[in-house]
């Protein structure tokens, strides 16, 4: 049983005993509800805490846990319909106060074959919604008794405990640590970032950085201070299912271009430039989600170019930077670090790599465009706390970084052998593409199968997945799924996972 498990078991436990306790009893102590409740000394403090903040109890220090006075009944909810309209009203058209006019553009020179000009009317606005779905799925903690190959965060065995909590306790004797950082960011913090992203000798600096809460954070502050709600955002075609959460939550309308075994097609990048008027194109060159592949070199300037050519920008999404794998050749250098225009706004994060809740990451750009971010991203959040802020910087600065990256590359190989090798053997009719980096695969099902179907009978095996569907901002071309090897607890549990996947993908009939 897990620990999250054993705190809820426990609270029910007491609950059930305060409802036959007078006001101001006394609680057993803490050791005799671990010895009857056999729990561990946390999951008693935890499941203390939960009932303190519900009121049912009060904790007095040296003295013990009381029971307080019992709650008044609750009151009856009231009528919440009215918030169906009030969420769905768009404005009607034509109502309310008028945009503001653009640009003026002089009219072209009269002629007897002059054409009137064709009224450009604004960009539609986006829809009042947002769909979490496919982020949610990547945060839901399965059942207990559930293998999770669903995960987007390194198992607890994976994280570098150690490492964090020497930091954490450097960074809290730090003097200043609790005042208000800049809005921009620590400056040591923001000069770390700038050389992690373009190195040493390249030409971003800590003042073209602005740090971040997480890659999650910066992704939605690109995408709000670069397009105008309504309009066309370039997506890769799958592509991580936050992605479109944020564009759609932006009131952007994203557009697909496909992927293959090089990265992006920049043939068709170009085209759909053409097509849509577009300004952002987002993209993962590394390690990309779901599929794993890397930009190839012939790729990497052309992607750059295009944009260019269209005045739009790239945002690089650089997640899985710090995610290679033991055997990995050598990582490119991020788009980044060779745009001299300004074309590139880079996300870079620690999570992935570190733990959940060490939410820090940057955003790297460069001339105009930094303010535009910088603004939005006050107004989202101000700042990023400074404690955390300096917690990653003794992190990175510390030996234990580099040494747990090591780690980390040898473990998230052998992770991803186990569970391809299972693959292969248990469910040979998948194809799957073995990446050098990242934490998926991204298996392709047979045609006509039924993802969803699939998923849920393996969820019913024991056996958490994701559907391929979420992934594409448009009708999927084929079935998939994507099955994460960094929230499991062991290689043995991922092969484990892997069995009970094939059996539920025999129970369906999809291998018929």
């Amino acid at each position: 049983m897990n620990e999250g498990s054993s705190v809820d078991h426990l609270v029910a436990a007491l609950r059930a005993e305060l409802a036959q306790c007078p006001e101001g009893a006394r609680l057993p102590s803490s050791r005799a509800l671990m010895e009857r409740h056999r729990v561990s000394p946390v999951t008693v403090s935890r499941a203390i805490a939960v009932l303190v903040a519900e009121g049912e109890v009060a904790s007095r220090p040296g003295a013990g846990v009381f029971r307080t006075r019992p709650h008044a009944p609750h009151r009856a909810r009231g009528d919440l319909s009215w918030q169906e309209v009030a969420l769905c009203a768009d404005p009607v058209p034509g109502d309310g106060p008028a945009p503001p006019p653009g640009p003026a553009v002089p009219p072209p020179a009269p002629g007897p074959h002059t054409p009137l000009p064709a009224p450009v009317p604004p960009p539609a606005p986006g829809p009042r919604t947002a769909d979490a779905s496919g982020v949610l799925a990547t945060l839901a903690v399965p059942p207990p008794g559930v293998i999770d190959l669903v995960g987007g965060y390194l198992h607890a065995s994976l994280q570098p405990e150690r490492a964090l909590a020497g930091a954490l306790a450097r960074a809290g004797r730090r003097p200043g640590t609790w005042e208000r950082p800049p809005v921009e960011g620590i400056a040591e913090l923001r000069a770390w970032f700038a050389r992690d992203i373009a190195g040493p000798g390249a030409a971003l600096g800590g003042a073209d950085v602005l740090i971040a809460a997480g890659g999650q954070s910066a992704l939605g502050t690109a995408l709000r201070a670069l397009a105008a709600p309504g309009a066309p955002v370039l997506v890769e075609s799958p592509t991580y299912p936050g992605t479109l959460a944020a564009a759609r939550a932006a009131g952007l309308r994203p557009v697909p271009v496909p992927v293959d075994e090089d990265g992006v097609r920049t043939d068709l990048l170009a085209q759909a430039f053409r097509a849509t008027g577009a300004r952002v194109f987002v993209c993962q060159p590394l390690f990309h989600n779901p599929t794993g592949a890397t930009l190839s070199a012939e790729r990497r300037p052309e992607v750059v170019r295009v944009a260019r050519a269209a005045g739009a920008f790239v945002v690089e999404d650089d997640f899985a930077r710090r995610l290679a794998h033991a055997d990995a050749p050598p990582a490119p250098a991020p788009l980044a670090a060779d745009d001299p225009d300004g074309v590139v706004v880079h996300v870079r994060s620690l999570t992935k790599a570190t733990s959940p809740s060490l939410r820090v990451g940057a955003l790297a750009a460069r001339g105009p465009v930094l303010e535009r971010l910088r603004a939005t991203q006050v107004v989202d959040s101000f700042f990023v706390p400074r404690p955390l802020q300096e917690t990653a910087l003794e992190l990175v600065g510390s030996p234990a970084w580099q040494r747990h990256l090591r780690t980390l590359g040898g473990a998230l190989r052998e992770r991803r052998n186990a569970a391809a090798e299972a693959l292969r053997r248990e469910l040979p009719a998948l194809r799957l593409r073995v990446p050098s980096g990242g934490y998926h695969l991204w298996l392709r099902l047979p045609d006509g199968a039924d993802e969803q179907a699939l998923a849920a009978a393996a969820l019913h095996a024991g056996v958490a997945v994701t559907p391929g569907r979420p992934y594409f901002a448009a009708e999927a071309p084929a079935p998939h799924l994507r099955l994460s090897y960094i929230s499991a607890v062991s290689t043995g549990q991922l092969r484990e996972g892997v069995g009970r996947l094939a059996r539920a993908y025999a129970a369906t009939g999809t291998a018929r």
